[in-house]
């Protein structure tokens, strides 16, 4: 066991090794006990004849012997440390976005969801910058400041006329030098969905023009973004002061169903939306991404209020049954309707389109049951509509199903939407229709707004056409393929 002198630095380490052991209070067999647990293969004599220098162990067993004789001096007295044998890594730094994005992942995991942007605050200090947090409401017409510590919450700031909100409209860092203090907004995501924007004040004009302070701004937003949007189910006051009303017990049955209203892949972009989002009864979509295949679903039950959300949450849930089994959209309109009538034995009815996406062919097929046609957009415009595998809607019976299909390429658009879309009147009388929806996507795709930002938009002027009252629910669910892959 034993090896050549190694000169002054072994002599040093094994001389602090000893005089450690001595501020232990351990016998000689309790240190050699501790040492063996932690693998050690020197045996007792070995180990007193190491620790009284007349013996050299390898590096690895002094290690151990030394991490042994730490591990009882962090328990009795932290201040005697034995070096060793090689240089070990940093602990956390006390300052930097290292130390910062540390504090926040730690400090989230015993937090409740509301104290999130007061922990946002206290690490974002670690990095030399004052935090505020704005999440974006239910109607995505305006951003509200969360509660910090010592800073009250509530205040809003408009999507369509401020600084921040132009932040989150085009997902970009945008930086102002107005005011007393110089600012960055972040926008604020999980993934690709936009869930508000960040407020990062900086201590002088000249850190606006740091591109390493943007990116680690950008970190942070990161983070706090995944942490804020899986946190958030846990407790209802994150969600609480994004509403500006109370939701009904339909559109809440609904809205605790649906998959994030953004989701996007280096392939696919996927977004939705629903109206009136505070009393929405029986439209839902859904979607799911991977890396081979694309799968869409919009649903519209009978009826209005809570017995509607029923159907669309069997509906819902006979879908993602047979979509997770691996089924085809043959089989998941056949689990739908094998669900809605072990519900509703009396007969029901749900409309809807199912599509299922190849990713590396492009082709596309899709089941229509008793719903508007989707609408293919190619090149920013209305291309044609998928007018194929028309069947009568989920929940009646039905022969002859047939699947349509349909080859879509890099760059194509697919829009599926209800009939409270294009059936919204005016004052007047006057349709939304079809025309009015398929100029307004063809606009903002024209301008380059993604699919998120385009929804928003048409939401807008969906509810601007019926002065803010929807006579029927109206969802929209539009996906973009990339075009660079």
């Amino acid at each position: 066991m034993s090896r050549p002198e190694g000169g002054r630095r072994e002599e040093e380490e094994r001389s602090s090794l000893q005089a450690a052991f001595e501020h232990t209070h351990l016998t000689l067999e309790q240190l050699w006990m501790r040492y063996f647990a932690l693998g050690g293969e020197a045996d007792l004599v070995d180990v007193d004849a190491h620790l009284a220098g007349l013996l050299t162990l390898p590096n690895h067993q002094h290690d151990m012997l030394a991490h042994a004789i730490n591990e009882r001096l962090d328990e009795v007295v932290s201040e005697h440390r034995v070096p060793y044998s090689r240089p070990l890594r940093q602990e956390l730094p006390p300052s930097g976005p290292l130390a910062a994005l540390v504090s926040l992942l730690v400090g989230a995991g015993p937090a409740p969801p509301e104290t999130l942007p007061s922990l946002g605050a206290v690490a974002a200090r670690t990095m030399g910058v004052e935090l505020g947090v704005y999440l974006i409401d239910q109607e995505q017409r305006r951003l509200v400041r969360m509660p910090t510590a010592g800073v009250p919450g509530g205040a809003r700031l408009s999507v369509d006329g401020t600084l921040a909100g132009r932040a989150f409209r085009t997902v970009q860092i945008l930086s102002t030098d107005r005011g007393d203090r110089p600012r960055l907004w972040v926008p604020l995501l999980d993934g690709a969905d936009r869930l508000g924007v960040l407020e990062f004040v900086l201590s002088s004009p000249g850190d606006l023009y740091d591109p390493g302070l943007r990116e680690q701004c950008r970190w942070f937003a990161a983070l706090l973004g995944h942490l804020i949007a899986s946190k958030e189910p846990y407790g209802d006051d994150l969600q609480r002061c994004r509403l500006s009303q109370p939701r009904s017990a339909s559109a809440e049955l609904i809205w605790q169903q649906l998959p994030p209203l953004t989701a996007a892949t280096k392939a696919f972009t996927v977004a939705g939306m629903l109206e009136p989002s505070y009393d929405i009864g029986g439209d839902a979509f859904d979607y799911a991404l991977s890396d081979h295949t694309v799968s869409l679903a919009i649903f519209d039950a009978v009826g209005h209020g809570l017995q509607a959300g029923l159907q669309a949450s069997v509906t819902l849930a006979g879908y993602r049954s047979a979509r997770r089994d691996g089924r085809g959209v043959y089989d998941q309109a056949r689990a739908i309707d094998d669900a809605l009538s072990a519900a509703f034995p009396n007969g029901t009815f749900v409309t809807g389109v199912l599509g299922e996406l190849d990713v590396a062919s492009g082709r596309l097929r899709y089941i229509n049951a008793g719903h508007p046609a989707p609408l293919l957009l190619r090149d920013g415009r209305v291309v044609r509509e998928l007018g194929r595998g028309r069947r009568l809607p989920f929940g009646l019976e039905t022969q002859g199903l047939t699947v349509g299909e349909e080859y879509l390429q890099p760059g194509d658009w697919l829009a599926l939407y209800t009939d409270g879309v294009v059936e919204a009147r005016n004052a007047s009388g006057e349709w939304f229709g079809e025309e009015r929806l398929a100029e307004l996507l063809t606009h903002e795709i024209a301008a380059g707004q993604p699919p998120p930002e385009t929804l928003r938009r048409v939401d807008h002027a969906l509810l601007q056409h019926q002065s803010g009252l929807l006579q029927d629910d109206a969802s929209i669910l539009l996906a973009t393929w990339a075009r660079d892959r």
